[in-house]
This record gives structure tokens, sequence and C-alpha cells, in this order.
């Protein structure tokens, strides 16, 4: 499917989906039988009382947090129209991020994240049985970027095989560096230098154009050019303020962390993004000039 709207389409429409139609064995069950020993195509069928209805569909959808709110809902009439047929399991990193519309009709399975030593043995594995010959320090490197994520890591040595870098340590880096984005640090720099608003001019098929720049110029940057939604940029911001490349004196950390949860949660009530992002440059502005990091 070209699109996970189209993956999501009920049943009825011009082109039914897989999504969209009811169970596989139920519709295995109405096939005449060519003979009297005849099976199923999976061996055997269920007995059923009257009033049930078989379930034989498992949908996994896996970094279901990276929906977004639009197809979640989506999900969520799919769910409505064909659940008592089919099973749903989301795989989620942030079960935050799920609406409360899908966490409320699910179980949550917390799982742990996989142990180092378990991630290092599995590349191992798999290295030695696809004749993969990494370098001293690559599967460890690797292990440790992934921070316990088993796809992750498993990914992260696939693409290096696949460019032939696994003989050499320092592509891990250079991975990590170019697969980043450093916009989230670069637009909290700006703003705890006063840097939220600015405007520049540039010449552009020989006329000046007046062009936003600053740490909002990077926030529209990131919505429109990557395509990435609200929340996203929250996380990334987040990962900014609380992580080890930026160094902030803990009283300045935590204005930041409280101006970022409340502009979270007037992101959960408006449809705008911009402005509360705006406030939140702000905010951080002002704490930046009374802790002397602002220019102006």
């Amino acid at each position: 499917m070209s699109t996970f709207e189209e993956f999501l389409r009920p049943e009825g429409s011009d082109a039914d989906t897989l999504a969209g139609r009811l169970s596989l064995d139920a519709f295995d069950r109405g096939m005449a039988k060519t003979s009297d020993d005849d099976t199923a195509p999976s061996g055997s069928e269920l007995s059923l009382q009257h009033g049930q209805i078989p379930i034989s569909r498992l949908i996994v959808i896996e970094d279901a947090d990276y929906l977004g709110h639009i197809r979640q809902a989506y999900l969520r009439r799919m769910m409505e129209t064909i659940g008592s047929a089919s099973r749903f399991i989301l795989v989620a990193r942030a079960p935050s991020r799920i609406i409360e519309a899908l966490r409320s009709r699910s179980q949550m399975i917390r799982i742990p994240c996989t142990d180092r030593g378990v991630v290092i043995a599995t590349l191992s594995s798999i290295a030695s049985k696809h004749g993969c010959e990494p370098a001293e320090g690559v599967l460890e490197d690797i292990a440790y970027i992934s921070e316990g994520n088993l796809k992750k890591a498993v990914f992260t040595l696939e693409l290096l095989e696949l460019r032939g870098l696994t003989s050499n340590r320092s592509s891990v880096h250079g991975l990590v560096q170019a697969s980043t984005l450093q916009a989230g640090r670069h637009l909290l720099e700006l703003a705890l230098r006063g840097r939220v608003v600015e405007w520049r001019w540039e010449n552009q098929g020989g006329r000046k154009r007046k062009l936003l720049s600053g740490a909002m110029a990077e926030i529209d940057d990131l919505m429109t050019n990557h395509g990435m939604d609200a929340s996203d940029i929250v996380s990334q911001i987040h990962g900014v303020i609380v992580g080890r490349r930026l160094t902030l004196p803990p009283p300045l950390q935590a204005e930041l962390l409280d101006a970022l949860a409340d502009c979270d949660t007037g992101l959960q009530r408006s449809t705008y993004p911009r402005i509360h992002f705006e406030q939140f440059l702000h905010r951080t502005a002002t704490a930046g000039r009374f802790h002397g990091l602002a220019v102006r």
C-alpha cells in the first residue's frame, strides 16, 4: 500500500484492503470442500460455539508512537470496525505518545531494554552467520549507541556492512553524527542567547527578500522541511536539555524543563503549535538573560 490511510480503508469502499475485510478464517469456512478428508489451509479449524467469531488475523504495527494523531485516529476507527475479528499489537518506545483513545483499548505490557551483553552476542552471531568481520570494538560501540534497542543495533550493523564500513571503528561515530538532527541543540542555543525572532536580507533572483532567522526559523524548518510533528520536536528539545552535549547549570535546566512541560501541555490543547513553541523560546531567552547567557 502506498499510504497508511489506504491500508486502513474500511470494507465496502471501491478497493477493499486486508485491514478492512472480515476474518480470513471466517472467509475460509465458507469455502466448499473438495473431499471429505480435505483439511483447512491452517491444518485444522476451531470448533466455535453459537455467537462466536473466529480470530485469525494479528496486525503488528511497529513504532506506533510515530504515527501521529491523525493516523492514530484512523487506526482507532479501524479497531472499532473489525476489532471483533482481529487483534492488534502496537510496538512503541514512548507509550505516552499514543492517543488516549487507543491506550484505553489496549493492555500495556512493558518490556525492559535488552542487556548490552545480549545485544553484543546477538550482533556477533549475525555477523558470523553472514560472513561479516567487523573491526574490534565496532559491535561494542553499536551496542552502546543503541541503548538497549536490539532492532536499532541490528539495523546499524546492516547499514555499516552494506556501505563497507564495518572495518573502520570511527564509522560508527560518523554514522551517528550524520543521522542525528542537530537543529534541536542549535535552536536552544539561539534562544538562550536571546535570538528567538530575527530577520535577515537575502538576495534571491536579483531581489532582496526579508527572511526569518533565529530559533523560530529552526522550528519552522523542522516542521516544514523535515516533516517533524510537534511532539517530535518536544522530544528532541528535551533530549538536548537533559543530554550531555549541552552543559547547563541545574537551576537553568529546571527552568527550561518547566517551560517545556508547559509548552507540551499547551500543544495537546491547540491546533497551532507555533504559538506554544514561540512562547517556550521566549521563556528560554528570559532564563538565558537571567543566568548571563544572552548577548542582549
